[in-house]
């Protein structure tokens, strides 16, 4: 029931958004069942393939999908995930917390710094456009397989800002691209012994009903509110992994 409720919350915040939900998965699963770090992100990305997989139908069954797109993404992110994978597999437990930690914080002034950022967006085409593309997926990839997540915070920042993309085909794109590439990283996070199998039926099963849920909601409500609050919570999370870090190599110090 715990996972259940856990891939609810994730996938209606990364269906709303745009995101895999890792964000918000991987903080819960290592509180309430003590995984370690890399365990979290390996069984969070084998998760969020469905979350990529719901949250696209729900997309582009209201006209939000560039296929094209999503393939060029695609195409870049798959070759780099299972590296980023192997590079999370390889930190200490310590540095991944603390680097996760770091992450949720970009991620949330990225959030909140969109509306700010549009007026500054440019609107590139041809092959400017498709290079835009192939260069997030793989920097998205290998964010991909290193934290868990889907690879949105990315790829939907420079769809919208370089590409000329509304919000919602932005993350209607970006949600197909991750099922690729989420399928690749983690079945690298799988080979690795990083995937906890019984917690996924129930995560996958939320996640399809959250997905479908924050997919619907979000072309039906104002997500500034929130995104406001999504972010605050993430900011602190954030905050408190880079202190339990910090803590906890003064005490080893000691």
């Amino acid at each position: 029931m715990t996972s259940l409720i856990i891939g609810l919350v994730a996938g209606c915040f990364g269906g709303l958004v745009g995101l895999g939900g890792g964000v918000v998965m991987i903080p819960l699963m290592v509180r309430f069942f003590r995984l370690v770090q890399v365990q979290a992100h390996g069984t969070s990305l084998m998760a969020l393939v469905f979350t990529g997989l719901s949250g696209a139908i729900t997309y582009y069954m209201k006209g939000s999908v560039d296929v094209w797109a999503s393939v060029c993404l695609a195409v870049t992110a798959i070759t780099t995930t299972s590296f980023g994978a192997r590079y999370a597999n390889a930190l200490p437990e310590r540095q991944l917390k603390r680097a996760f930690g770091f992450f949720l914080i970009i991620v949330s002034l990225t959030m909140l710094s969109k509306p700010f950022l549009a007026h500054f967006a440019i609107h590139l085409e041809g092959w400017g456009k498709i290079i835009v593309l192939l260069v997030s997926g793989a920097a998205a990839g290998f964010l991909s397989g290193m934290m868990g997540v889907g690879g949105g915070s990315i790829m939907v920042p420079a769809m919208v800002l370089l590409v000329g993309f509304t919000q919602h085909t932005a993350q209607g794109s970006s949600l197909l691209a991750m099922v690729p590439a989420g399928g690749v990283g983690a079945f690298t996070h799988w080979r690795l012994g990083n995937v906890v199998g019984k917690l996924l039926p129930g995560l996958i099963i939320g996640i399809i009903l959250g997905t479908y849920l924050g997919g619907t909601l979000a072309h039906l409500l104002n997500e500034a509110t929130l995104r406001g609050i999504f972010a605050a919570v993430l900011i602190w999370q954030g905050i408190r992994d880079i202190r339990k870090t910090a803590l906890k190599k003064t005490a080893v110090k000691d």
